[in-house]
């Protein structure tokens, strides 16, 4: 950009002959009009005439077509105009003065002019610039990734530069390596610059030394490229260089300042992206500690209640068989079994985390009976809810849901669960089954009376190892209701809870009955077919 700039402000001499010759045949045109018009006889006012001219040609054209302008008119003026005409001789020395005035009229002029021309072309040159800073700082705020900003860096330098740009930064090993190289399209074809021995070693001599080198600096100027080192306030993050070869004296301190804004805004891109990615590492790390301590805090607490109480009852059957009845020993039998359970249940629930955590899980779609799936569920829980009124609620004709059926009996088992947990004894859990023609859903409900949700917390109950401050006090893992939602969402339904008007909770599954729009295969006998 910078260079085409320049380019278009050197105008070879010769591309000049035809301003001469126009000038020269607009003096004369000029000079005919004033003899044609009459005004041979007002030196004053041709005098005048004359000297515009020589402004048009000193602000456009510069000193030389100026200067040739100033003398041009002089002698037509001279020979046309001041007695004795067509001569040069001159009787009245007081024109020599406006012959002199003439001359440092186009002097001055063209001087102004040029002037101005170069303010102009500093102004555009360092609007060029603050254009080019103003793109590569839009093309790497919004980067989070790494090698996609040096990338874009190397291609925004080299595009605004007209020259090859590379990025250079320490790899694992705090080697420095190109990173990034971009040829510009105005060198397409080329061989990748920045990659050889000589600007690896320079690129790394400016890493280390955190000092500009390169053509146009005061070190190691020999070389082609420039070299910028990418400092922030406490470090320095790399090298960012440029091909100057083909550069003027003047060119390379204008693209050295360039250069070192450019590597100033780069070495802030870095260090955001740097820091961004710390602070992801650090946050994933944080959360994997503190799901890690949850874990085992919930996993410890919750095995350890099962685990006593099936100890207890197996040394309390081997140790003293003989002093118990049967109903003792069916009670702590019971109780064996009943831990077990709970075991059992803890083991599926992380088993069934890792597997939607991993991506791993999978469904075994066939056709379910909603009425099957609950007996089973119940018949799960039953064992530890004997003082819980359990009413069910299903539609006349049965409903058939399409999908796997071990997952959805252990939404159903950790819902009932924890309604069971969470009521008091000899309270009611009601469990509702409805058919939805229109959305072609079936809608699960599942409805205590226990100590109910905080409305604020309703939302984060479905989160990993969530538990309510009320619920504190009740033994769980919380990820029962992570899972659940986890299972529904995989079979393409919805989770929800609210509170039950009569106090309590109600938890409500939308699950298609359908999927992909393939109906329930009734058979003339009613038999299902998976």
């Amino acid at each position: 950009m910078h260079e085409r700039t320049k380019k278009e402000t050197q105008v070879h001499p010769w591309e000049q002959v035809p301003v001469y010759v126009g000038v020269t045949l607009g003096i004369s045109l000029l000079t005919w009009l004033l003899h044609v018009i009459g005004l041979s006889s007002d030196l004053v006012n041709v005098g005048l005439i004359y000297l515009f001219p020589i402004l048009v040609s000193a602000v456009y054209w510069g000193m030389a077509p100026a200067i040739y302008v100033a003398s041009f008119s002089i002698i037509m003026f001279d020979f046309f105009f001041v007695p004795p005409y067509l001569s040069f001789t001159v009787e009245d020395l007081r024109y020599l003065i406006s012959f002199a005035v003439y001359l440092a009229v186009a002097i001055l002029t063209a001087s102004l002019a040029g002037r101005l021309r170069e303010q102009l072309e500093t102004v555009k040159a360092r609007e060029a610039t603050t254009n080019a800073l103003y793109a590569l700082s839009r093309q790497i705020t919004a980067i989070t990734d790494l090698n996609t900003l040096l990338v874009n860096v190397a291609t925004q330098v080299s595009l605004t530069m007209g020259k090859p740009a590379a990025v250079y930064l320490p790899d694992g090993q705090g080697e420095l390596k190109v990173t990034s190289s971009m040829v510009a399209t105005l060198e397409e074809g080329k061989a990748e610059w920045g990659a050889g021995q000589s600007e690896i070693a320079i690129a790394r001599w400016v890493y280390i030394h955190g000092q500009i080198a390169g053509k146009g600096s005061s070190t190691l100027r020999e070389a082609t490229g420039l070299y910028v080192p990418l400092r922030t306030e406490d470090q320095i993050h790399g090298v960012l260089a440029v091909n100057m070869e083909y550069y003027e004296i003047q060119e390379q301190q204008e693209q050295l300042r360039l250069l070192e804004a450019c590597g100033r805004l780069v070495a802030g891109a870095i260090a955001r992206v740097k820091l961004a990615e710390e602070a992801r590492l650090a946050q994933i790390t944080a959360e994997s500690e503190r799901i890690r301590t949850a874990l085992l805090d919930s996993v410890s607490h919750e095995l350890r209640t099962p685990l006593t109480a099936i100890i207890g009852s197996a040394t309390g059957l081997i140790e003293s068989d003989m002093l118990f009845t049967p109903e003792d020993r069916r009670e702590l039998t019971g109780n064996i079994r009943e831990g077990a359970l709970r075991m059992n249940r803890l083991v599926t629930n992380l088993l069934g985390m890792v597997r939607l955590e991993s991506g791993m899980l999978q469904l075994n779609r066939k056709w379910c009976d909603m009425g099957d799936l609950i007996s089973v569920a119940l018949a799960q829980v039953r064992e530890f809810s004997p003082y819980r009124q359990i009413r069910i609620e299903l539609p006349d004709d049965p409903v058939f849901i399409y999908g796997d059926e071990i997952l959805l009996e252990q939404v159903l088992v950790n819902i009932i669960s924890n309604a069971i947990k969470y009521s008091p004894e000899d309270s009611e859990i009601t469990i509702i089954v409805i058919r939805d023609d229109r959305s072609d859903d079936c809608r699960i409900t599942v409805v205590d009376q226990g100590m109910g949700i905080p409305e604020a917390e309703r939302g984060r109950i479905f989160d990993k190892f969530y538990r309510s401050e009320s619920a504190q006090h009740v033994t769980g893992t919380g990820l029962g209701l992570a899972i659940c939602k986890g299972i529904v969402e995989v079979h393409g339904g919805t989770i929800m809870a609210e509170s039950n008007p009569g106090g309590g909770t109600r938890i409500h599954i939308h699950i298609p009955m359908e999927i992909n729009g393939m109906p329930f295969p009734y058979l003339e006998r009613g038999e299902v077919e998976e």
